[in-house]
């Protein structure tokens, strides 16, 4: 009986141990299937932006090499990016073709020199009518004047004869007045008397009148004498008056100024053989001629100015503007160089592009050289954010942004984690850390990485528990 009873306790001792292994066997399996997460707490820290943009030296200025328009190129001896000293040969032209255009240009100086001398002509014998129009002109004036005059004269006259015909025949009726005999020494009757009255008083109206009418008549003499002189007074004036100023001829003067230049400029390019040297010496920054092509109107080349310091040109993109301002300082490294301190002095958005900005740094003397590449680091602190996590905590998907957190709950096989979503709003954040707000606690522990894929309330377990 003992021996029996010893044997069932020792089976059962061996079964429970058997069910315990069992159990954890059963729990490893389990355990080994679930993810394995790491996690990390917030944090306050400031959230640094470091802004990294690839950009290019260019000249601080540019002179111009201009040469005469329209000359056939043979050969270019330059190109971008080359370093010419003053005199050095820069490219060649067509002489024969150039002289082709003398020709022309020639042809052009002489046709109007036809012009201007047709010109003069015209005005010298336009001058000599002049001449003759205001001479007879004055003539007429002068004509009329005295026959206008002649008339003034005759009317004040008429004006004379009529007052003294009035004076005498006033003077004599006075003379008169008490005379009434007739000639036989008999007095004369009243009625003889009346009548004679009467015939004196109507000689003597009748001379107040003329005198009335000769004297409206040297009025009106003087009047029409002084507007038809005026009138005449003002064609003498119209022969001697001013022409309108005409232009032509000081543009053809002009013209042909500017092709005796032009030539002048030719005759020199011919004397040294087609062969167009450097005015100055630096860097070729643009070419714009080429073999078979003809100069143009404008600079055939461009030329960096070795008294001007070079400027480093850098384009930048709408978040990049965001931590990037003007004056700001930054650090610029070009080539194998040292980085060195620079700060932006000029910003702004490309106009044909609008998003996209340009920053200007102007270089230090000696520094860089055009075309030389390089880049700016500009890196903002910002401001300090109480809650922060590492940037792989963080999930978005479209316009939602989330972070797993571990959960406690009570499992099948005891207490067990899991995983709980939580929404959050991102702050700011740079390519390493978040700043966020929500639900989120300093006890959370927010997932930061799994060594599967897991969603929200899947079962995990912790690597650091």
């Amino acid at each position: 009986m003992d021996k029996r009873m010893k044997r069932i306790g020792a089976g059962l001792i061996v079964f429970m141990v058997f069910m315990w292994l069992c159990t954890l066997i059963s729990k490893s399996i389990y355990a080994s299937k679930l993810p394995l997460v790491s996690t990390c707490g917030i944090d306050a820290r400031y959230i640094e932006h470091v802004v990294e943009a690839e950009g290019i030296v260019e000249a601080g200025s540019k002179l111009p090499v201009t040469v005469l328009g329209g000359l056939r190129v043979v050969e270019v001896f330059v190109q971008t990016g080359d370093r010419v000293e003053e005199g050095a040969l820069l490219f060649t032209v067509d002489l024969e073709d150039m002289k082709e255009i003398m020709a022309e240009q020639e042809l052009a100086s002489r046709k109007i020199r036809l012009q201007i001398d047709t010109i003069l002509h015209n005005r010298e014998l336009a001058e000599e009518k002049k001449a003759l129009e205001e001479a007879r002109a004055r003539e007429d004036y002068d004509a009329l004047a005295r026959y206008q005059d002649t008339l003034v004269g005759r009317a004040a006259e008429n004006v004379v004869q009529a007052e003294e015909a009035l004076d005498e025949l006033q003077a004599e009726n006075r003379e008169h007045e008490d005379d009434w005999e007739k000639e036989d020494g008999e007095r004369k009757t009243e009625e003889e008397i009346e009548a004679e009255r009467k015939a004196r008083e109507e000689e003597e109206e009748r001379l107040k009148q003329e005198v009335q009418a000769a004297a409206y008549a040297e009025a009106d003499a003087r009047w029409n004498r002084d507007n038809i002189m005026k009138d005449a007074g003002r064609k003498v004036e119209d022969t001697v008056s001013e022409e309108d100023e005409d232009a032509t001829l000081a543009v053809y003067y002009a013209e042909v100024e500017s092709i005796q230049e032009k030539l002048a400029a030719y005759q020199e390019i011919l004397d040294g053989e087609g062969k167009i040297a450097a005015p100055m010496g630096g860097m070729v920054t643009d070419v714009y001629v080429q073999a078979g092509g003809r100069v143009p109107d404008t600079a055939s080349f461009l030329m960096a100015d070795d008294e001007v310091p070079c400027q480093f040109r850098v384009p930048l993109t709408k978040e990049d503007k965001t931590y990037v301002n003007l004056g700001d300082d930054v650090k610029l490294k070009l080539g194998d160089r040292k980085e060195i301190n620079a700060a932006i002095d000029y910003l702004t958005e490309n106009e044909n592009a609008p998003g996209s900005f340009t920053a200007v740094l102007r270089l230090p003397e000696e520094t860089g050289t055009p075309g030389q590449s390089g880049t700016i680091i500009c890196a903002k602190s910002g401001e300090k954010r109480p809650c922060c996590i590492p940037l792989l905590a963080l999930h978005e998907e479209q316009n939602k942004s989330y972070v797993y957190v571990v959960g406690e709950r009570e499992g099948i096989l005891g207490m067990e984690y899991y995983v709980e979503e939580i929404n959050v709003t991102v702050v700011d954040k740079n390519d390493k850390f978040a700043a966020i707000e929500g639900a989120v606690t300093e006890e959370s522990r927010i997932i930061q990485s799994a060594d599967r894929e897991m969603k929200r309330g899947d079962v995990i377990r912790l690597a650091n528990p």
